[in-house]
């Protein structure tokens, strides 16, 4: 008897304890399985990690100064911790207006890129290394249409319909410097030259530079302003290198290394700009203020003056006397004080409200000066009538030239002020990128993660197929049911080859056979039925007949396999076999000996033939075999007839040993019927096919009907690295 095999799990322990064995030999089995996925999943790692676009990313380094002054009264009673003028300018920094001037000055929404061929095109393309301007990569005949490495294409302005934003277009390069524009159904829109603005059909496109082959394919994507806007907000990083150091990092990632230096650059100096602009803007508001009083007075110092010298020439009275020359030098002085205090009230007013301390000081000092010149002008009402005109016209003269002149000096130290005005931020670090070492892949990390994860699924995808199965991989699960396994026959390999051709039987011109004990007598599983003969032969000494029927619970589990080849190991042994093929609605054992299928059982149960001319012979002279016939309508009728008893009878007389190959028992009742008339059963099961209870089924089925189970054949046991040694094959044969 065939040495069993140990149980690769123990029953016996609690099923909550992890059988680290089990894990082991469930990993060692499929070894082979895991480093496939797992290197199919590296190389998935490593080809990505040479094809993949490179993404480089371009930085720059800003510093930015605290704001000298002194404090305003809610900094002095703040008990919150002080904010770091970093974090405000940061978000100035992402903020719509700067980084929206970077997207309307570089037409960032225009979007362009090479047509690569698909996987390789854009590796090619990005290692080809032109020797001169305008030269272009190699390319394959017949493939123009795609870039492969050199071409360059410039879009100035684009304008398309609202509902192709965001759509792609195809720009195709023509000869004599033109290009076809088409829309996305493929429908030319544009066609033009390069160096001119072209409109149709609400498309307006101009190409500035088109270095291409003509055919090559360009992808033109107009976008809207504000998502790009928030796109590249998202895409610009920006921190501050140290708590409260003022120093802030920019960086971008893009897929041109020269792009992202473009843009980053951009933005940071529109930024500065914005930051001085930002600084400047009181000295811009008093200027422009000032720049709309100074012709108001220019214009009122223009009529004082000619109304003072049409006075003089007509009461012909040029001279001041010195008490009114007196009082004018006091009046002058107090107009243009007050005047000077109306600029400041007015700057005032745009700053704080009427209740704010200064606000009123400065009206209390108006007020003032107000009052001295009401007493002044009660002085001048005592002087002369000539005297007094011509003091007042005097007057008109000399405080509308102070005041002109003070404008003046204020918008020259206005201008002055604004044009040397400094903002508190600069570029200390101008935008650069490392065209060596893109950031993106990390091809080391992409590789190692690849590969873990390819041997992690490869893991869960072994376990969970093993937690899955139901089939019985284990003999002894049999035995503890109370059938003895009389063999356990190994998975051959070339048993599924001769499977395979006996599947095309029809297109087979090979005069090989189709039985594996011929084809190969050292074979593992002809080795395993002759353990079965020898196991058989005890088996049957207290038999009431040598009639041996073969049966199995299911359909595919290598009944018919058993059964001719274990005929032909007994065959061998010297005794006279005669092998039947009791299956009259599938069988095909015609097919394996190369017999005819019409002349068999279901012809001499019908009484159609006789015996002797359903006896088939085969290579082997103490070999013989009856095919299962014409398919009849009622198989089982034709084995409950007396005709078949007789027939059994009378073929056990002929033969050493009758073998019956039966349908399974759990489809058809024919293996009960055969069984009857048999002195031995045996049951084929495959491994890790038949569940137990199956097993269990089709037992309960033979002894319902009065038939006793003798054994199970285990079939196609599959070679393990862990356990096969112990189901006790191994090749043992001569060798020259």
């Amino acid at each position: 008897m065939t040495t069993m095999p140990r149980p690769i799990y123990d029953s016996s322990k609690d099923s909550k304890d992890i059988d680290l064995a089990y894990l082991f030999d469930t990993f060692l089995n499929n070894r082979g399985l895991i480093l496939g996925i797992t290197g199919f999943f590296a190389a998935l790692g490593i080809a990505y990690a040479l094809l993949a676009t490179p993404i480089y990313r371009a930085n720059a380094m800003i510093q930015i100064e605290a704001k000298t002054g002194m404090p305003s009264l809610t900094d002095i009673v703040s008990v919150s911790p002080p904010v770091s003028p970093a974090e405000t300018e940061i978000s100035l920094l992402r903020s719509r207006t700067v980084v929206g001037g970077a997207v309307e000055n570089l037409n960032l929404d225009i979007e362009i890129s090479p047509r690569y061929f698909p996987i390789v095109g854009g590796f090619m393309a990005r290692r080809f290394e032109p020797s001169e301007d305008g030269e272009l990569g190699w390319h394959p005949e017949g493939l123009e249409s795609y870039a492969w490495g050199g071409e360059t294409l410039r879009v100035t302005h684009l304008l398309v319909p609202d509902r192709i934003h965001g759509e792609k277009l195809t720009l195709e390069a023509a000869d004599n410097n033109a290009f076809l524009l088409r829309d996305p159904d493929g429908q030319v829109v544009i066609q033009g030259t390069i160096g001119q603005e072209i409109e149709s059909d609400g498309y307006r496109i101009m190409v500035s530079e088109l270095v291409a082959r003509p055919g090559t394919r360009f992808d033109v994507v107009k976008n809207r302003t504000f998502s790009t806007i928030e796109h590249y907000q998202q895409a610009l990083a920006a921190g501050e290198r140290g708590k409260q150091s003022g120093i802030v990092g920019v960086s971008l990632e893009d897929r041109d290394p020269e792009q992202a230096v473009r843009i980053l650059q951009e933005i940071a100096q529109l930024y500065v700009h914005q930051n001085v602009a930002r600084n400047a803007a009181e000295a811009t508001q008093s200027l422009e203020f000032l720049n709309e009083q100074i012709p108001q007075v220019r214009r009122e110092l223009e009529t004082a003056q000619r109304a003072l010298n049409e006075y003089q020439t007509g009461a012909r009275s040029v001279d001041i006397s010195a008490e009114t020359q007196s009082v004018l030098d006091r009046i002058v002085d107090l107009e243009a004080q007050i005047s000077e205090q109306q600029l400041k009230r007015s700057e005032m007013e745009r700053r704080f409200t009427r209740q704010h301390p200064n606000f009123r000081a400065l009206l209390n000092q108006i007020e003032q000066l107000e009052t001295q010149k009401t007493q002044l002008e009660t002085r001048i009402g005592q002087l002369p009538e000539t005297q007094q005109q011509l003091l007042r016209l005097a007057r008109d003269v000399e405080v509308s030239s102070d005041t002109y002149a003070l404008l003046l000096n204020k918008t020259q130290e206005l201008d002055i002020i604004r044009a040397g005005t400094v903002g508190n931020v600069r570029i200390i670090d101008r935008a650069a990128v490392d065209t060596e070492s893109p950031v993106k892949p990390n091809k080391p990390l992409v590789v190692i993660a690849a590969t873990l994860l390819g041997a992690l699924l490869a893991v869960i995808f072994v376990y969970v197929r093993e937690a899955l199965k139901r089939g019985v991989e284990n003999p002894e699960e049999i035995e503890r049911n109370g059938i003895p396994v009389y063999a356990a026959i190994p998975f051959s390999e070339k048993q599924q080859v001769i499977e395979k051709r006996l599947a095309n039987f029809k297109r087979d011109k090979s005069e090989a056979s189709y039985l594996l004990a011929l084809n190969d007598p050292a074979d593992l599983a002809t080795e395993s039925l002759r353990s079965l003969r020898t196991s058989l032969h005890f088996a049957m000494m207290e038999a009431k007949n040598n009639v041996l029927m073969i049966t199995g619970p299911s359909p595919g589990v290598g009944k018919s396999f058993v059964t001719t080849n274990l005929a032909v190991v007994i065959a061998q042994s010297g005794k006279k076999v005669l092998l039947i093929d009791a299956d009259m609605r599938k069988g095909y054992l015609h097919k394996m000996f190369r017999t005819q299928a019409d002349k068999g059982l279901s012809d001499i149960l019908s009484g159609r033939i006789t015996l002797f001319d359903a006896i088939h012979k085969t290579p082997m002279s103490n070999l013989h075999v009856i095919g299962h016939g014409q398919m009849p309508p009622n198989p089982s009728e034709l084995l409950m007839h007396e005709n078949f008893a007789r027939f059994v009878r009378e073929v056990s007389a002929m033969y050493d040993l009758v073998i019956f190959d039966t349908p399974p028992i759990l489809a058809v009742t024919d293996a009960s019927l055969v069984g009857s008339q048999a002195g031995t059963t045996l049951m084929v099961t495959r491994y890790g096919q038949n569940r137990i209870k199956e097993i269990e089924a089709a037992k309960r089925r033979l002894e319902q009907n009065g038939l006793l189970v003798k054994g199970v054949i285990f079939n196609a046991v599959e070679r393990k690295a862990s356990t096969y040694g112990e189901y006790g094959y191994y090749q043992y044969e001569y060798t020259r």
